[in-house]
């Protein structure tokens, strides 16, 4: 794996000088909330964009924080003078952290972001130079080792992931590390592997500057450092899951044909898994001709796991090709060269009759019942992260189905769960709707079409009578055979109560 034209890092081995450059950062408050006070929304919101000139404008002044703004998330040279008021600089040049540029100045050798823990927690994300902005925004061409910082696929899946205490968590592929550092803060053994050794090298320095426990880091790919046998109760990984021709760069392209990185990874975690135990990946997946894409998912999961696998965006193969294209910086450099690669792309899907691209989350879950659940879907409408508590609820809520017959449905007691609003729909001044919508406004804000008694009975589930009592009303309301409406509605209860829209009582 070439690291040519990166620059050395700084040493792993002194947690001392982490130490004392994190207390020296913390002091001058760069930090995720002072970065935002300093600079702005608007140039904050520039840098996710790779935009550095705002950020630039507002940092022109002489106060600690805008000289290490300028110095670790900007790649600016600062004078040496200047930075010895603010930081133990002599320690960060012997350790690796600064070097001299020119005659009186230094320079960062990594980039560091502050990043804010879901805990309050203020946390600093290392990676290579160019890369703690935009996260995977394009820094033009890029050595094949270099590590990136914080992207919108990192903080998604930080996002997802259920958070629930455990005693071991493993961290597959681990970039800059930000995945172990939050796996650290309720794991109590983190372990995190990653093919490329520069990688291991970044994560041990983000969570030592973060003030976080050391993680076991592992070279390897997929589950090759983990030997047969052993296994852990949380299993993360944003994986390199483009699907490209060839492997150019290391921190995105697989290596394997297709989407069988992903597969592979997906079918290899339910044997990792402890059980209860939750696997969460972000993947890329073909959607073949003539092939249902909901099907080829579904052979990917692992015998003994349930599932749930959302799919958030779908892309034809032009605008797959162009988004990793961009992603390398192929579109600043040669045009015939450019042409090239685009046609190599687009030679790969035709031969293996690709037409489009899928992107989500997929989530498994160990269990030891005798028929797994396996929910595939699309849902591409926007959510509200963190959505972890909503992942771990949901499988609850499958435990909670699959214990109970419709007797035993009817039997229960539910309440309508918090912030979910009704809307009907029909024509104007329309005596009657013509379908109702339930939709939440909260989680995965997903919407469902009822009839009107799934509406009616939703609508009065407070917890104190049974489903089937309510029923039972609702049908001497309207004049129906409450028999036959115990028989057609557990169908729709079950619905509701899988989607989250209702939950049990008590």
């Amino acid at each position: 794996m070439s690291n040519a034209g990166l620059s050395p890092l700084p040493s792993s081995d002194r947690p001392d000088v982490a130490a004392r450059l994190r207390q020296a950062l913390l002091g001058a408050s760069f930090t995720a909330d002072g970065l935002l006070e300093l600079l702005g929304a608007p140039a904050y919101a520039a840098l996710s964009r790779s935009e550095t000139v705002p950020a630039l404008r507002a940092t022109r002044g002489d106060t600690p924080l805008e000289l290490l703004v300028r110095l670790f998330l900007l790649q600016q040279p600062v004078p040496y003078a200047r930075v010895a008021d603010v930081l133990p600089v002599d320690a960060c040049l012997e350790s690796g952290w600064l070097v001299r540029a020119g005659g009186d100045e230094v320079a960062a050798t990594v980039d560091v972001r502050p990043y804010g823990g879901p805990g309050g927690e203020d946390w600093f994300i290392v990676s290579d130079l160019g890369c703690a902005v935009g996260g995977a925004g394009g820094i033009g061409s890029r050595a094949e080792g270099v590590v990136l910082g914080v992207g919108g696929a990192s903080t998604t899946l930080a996002g997802i992931t259920v958070r629930t205490p455990v005693s071991s968590a493993l961290d597959l592929g681990t970039g800059s590390g930000i995945q172990a550092l939050h796996a650290a803060r309720h794991a109590t053994r983190v372990t995190a592997t990653d093919v490329n050794p520069r990688a291991l090298h970044i994560t041990a320095l983000t969570l030592a500057l973060s003030g976080a426990p050391a993680a076991d880091l592992r070279e390897g790919s997929l589950f090759a450092p983990v030997p047969e046998g052993e296994t852990y109760d949380l299993i993360v990984s944003n994986p390199p899951f483009v699907i490209s021709p060839g492997a150019r760069l290391t921190y995105r392209d697989g290596g394997m044909a297709g989407d069988d990185l992903c597969r592979t990874l997906v079918q290899e975690a339910g044997d990792r898994l402890n059980e209860g135990g939750f696997a969460q990946f972000l993947a890329n997946w073909e959607h073949v001709e003539g092939e249902e894409w909901t099907d080829r998912l579904r052979s990917w999961v692992p015998r003994g796991c349930d599932a749930w696998i959302v799919q958030r965006e779908v892309q034809d193969v032009t605008q797959y090709a162009e988004l990793w294209l961009r992603d390398a910086g192929d579109h600043r450099g040669d045009v015939a060269e450019y042409q090239a690669r685009y046609d190599a792309w687009l030679d790969e899907f035709e031969a293996r009759k690709v037409k489009a691209v899928g992107f989500g989350w997929i989530t498994l879950r160990r269990t030891g019942a005798a028929e797994p659940s396996v929910t595939v879907e699309e849902w591409p409408h926007p959510v509200e992260q963190p959505l972890g508590e909503t992942v771990r609820a949901h499988f609850d809520r499958l435990d909670y189905l699959r214990a109970r017959d419709d007797a035993a449905l009817l039997e229960a007691s539910f309440t309508l769960a918090g912030e979910i609003v009704q809307e009907q729909v029909g024509m104007p001044g329309a005596e009657d709707p013509e379908h109702v919508v339930l939709r939440q406004n909260r989680g995965m804000r997903r919407a469902t079409k009822v009839d009107t008694v799934a509406a009616g009975f939703a609508g009065v589930c407070d917890g104190t009578m049974s489903a089937g009592r309510i029923l039972d009303a609702i049908a001497q309301l309207l004049g129906e055979d409450p028999v036959l409406l115990r028989d057609r509605t557990p169908a729709q209860i079950r619905l509701l109560v899988e989607q989250g829209f209702l939950e049990p009582a008590g």
